[in-house]
């Protein structure tokens, strides 16, 4: 069986990872946190025993020293003007010099180039695109950062998308997941912002879960941006006919 893992992969150990699993029916088997990456491989063990696509939302591969990789480049083009440009990735960021999630990826055993034909890969995936593209936003859910009730409302809307995603193609069931129905009841009852930020990982790891399931389903509705050689990001394909939000003068 086919597991697709999303790890919504924190720069160091000290911050928690949000970590999600789905089947390829799109079943939610798995959302939570960990912590170090022996709690990541623990957590994820039981969907990459086998044949599995973990989407890291986190740079995989990078070598160049400075500067924007040209998957950013490229990327940048695309989605800066929705809010959901990448930041710069480049070597000289000391947690880059030998990026954590290439670092899991070996330890796994998982294949990072995206053009191989290998039963277990791993990707970069980067959530806030794909919102735009999945659920045609005109500009990224505010969830992040910002005045406590805006971020709260923001997040809940985007977990309500991500229900709704029941209806897609390829479908994902969240709904069906006591883990996800508790993390939800979690958010609609927190009253600080520190509870949406331990609350917000694991909602970006079940979106790179559902962007690898999307792109297993739909690879010709997927974008890589860059290259196995210089970095790359995957990303469900932006419609020429989604507008951004207008901007104020």
């Amino acid at each position: 069986p086919m597991h697709f893992v999303g790890l919504d992969l924190a720069w160091g150990e000290k911050n928690q990872t949000g970590v999600a699993a789905i089947d390829a029916d799109g079943r939610l088997l798995h959302v939570g946190r960990a912590q170090d990456d022996t709690a990541i491989i623990d957590a994820i063990a039981p969907f990459t025993a086998d044949d599995c696509l973990v989407a890291f939302d986190a740079p995989l591969i990078v070598n160049n020293a400075t500067g924007h990789r040209p998957a950013e480049t490229a990327f940048n083009r695309d989605f800066a003007r929705f809010d959901a440009g990448a930041r710069p990735a480049f070597a000289e960021k000391p947690e880059l010099r030998n990026p954590r999630a290439a670092r899991l990826a070996a330890a796994l055993d998982l294949d990072m180039n995206p053009a191989s034909g290998a039963a277990r890969k791993a990707i970069e995936v980067y959530p806030h695109p794909a919102t735009v593209v999945l659920f045609e936003l005109d500009k990224t859910l505010k969830y992040k950062r910002g005045p406590f009730g805006d971020r709260q409302r923001e997040l809940l809307k985007l977990m309500t998308f991500i229900e709704e995603l029941d209806d897609a193609t390829p479908r994902l069931r969240a709904n069906r997941s006591v883990a996800w129905v508790e993390l939800r009841r979690r958010v609609e009852a927190a009253t600080k912002s520190v509870q949406l930020d331990r609350d917000e990982d694991p909602v970006d790891a079940v979106l790179c879960a559902y962007i690898a399931l999307y792109w297993y389903h739909r690879p010709d509705d997927v974008t890589i941006y860059g290259d196995f050689e210089t970095g790359y990001i995957v990303t469900p394909s932006l419609s020429p006919d989604l507008q951004p939000a207008p901007r104020r003068r």
